[in-house]
């Protein structure tokens, strides 16, 4: 792709304005569970959040690495945006009529 990135750019290709770009390390949370009441911390990929009509039923799970128990917490506002802006895959649950 040879296309400018805008007007003070001019002559400047997305490879040359990616080159000196590093992989960024994968977000990584930390947990506890309360069976076994180990600390560990787990990608995103390990955490699942679903996202309800209230702070009730809004939650995240993830499975304790230690005891492999699903762990299931209660997820505030500032939880939900630490997850999502961390990649946490999320479910939005609809309520039933």
């Amino acid at each position: 792709m040879s296309e400018s990135a805008g007007s003070g750019a001019a002559g400047m290709t997305v490879a040359s304005a990616f080159a000196g770009m590093r992989s960024v390390a994968p977000v990584v949370f930390r947990a506890g569970c309360p069976d076994c009441r180990g600390h560990f911390e787990l990608t995103a990929s390990s955490l699942r959040l679903a996202i309800g009509a209230s702070s009730r039923t809004t939650f995240y799970s993830f499975t304790c690495p230690d005891c492999q128990v699903t762990v299931r917490k209660p997820a505030g506002e500032r939880i939900v945006e630490l997850l999502t802006g961390g990649g946490v895959r999320t479910l939005r649950l609809h309520p039933t009529v």
